[in-house]
């Protein structure tokens, strides 16, 4: 049974920074490109970040910069630090594994960036 565990999302002053952590098991993690989307109210998730196989990463031109995904093959982890964050980050952070095959989803952490 695949499970993504995320966590690390919370209220953070405008500025301020977070790690978002996700742990996956029952899946060969090498093998996914891990991702990490967010969902504002009302819109569809968007991707935000990925972090391929061989850790070749790309990021949405809103967080680039400033958010930084990194990925342990050995811990079957993937990380999204969140620095220099605003309002408009406010949203539900869900990570992400996929293949051409099989996409899986951990639940959603939600990122709060409010004064």
């Amino acid at each position: 049974q695949v499970e993504l565990v995320a966590s690390g999302g919370g209220l953070v002053q405008p500025g301020g920074s977070l790690r978002l952590s996700c742990a996956a098991s029952g899946l060969t993690f090498s093998r996914y490109v891990m991702r990490w989307f967010r969902q504002f109210p009302g819109k569809q998730r968007a991707l935000v970040a990925a972090a391929a196989r061989r850790g070749i990463t790309n990021y949405a031109d809103s967080v680039k910069g400033r958010f930084t995904i990194s990925r342990d093959n050995a811990e079957n982890t993937v990380n999204l630090q969140m620095n220099s964050l605003k309002p408009e980050d406010t949203a539900i952070y869900y990570c992400s594994a996929f293949t051409p095959q099989y996409t899986y989803w951990g639940q959603g952490t939600q990122v709060t960036v409010s004064s």
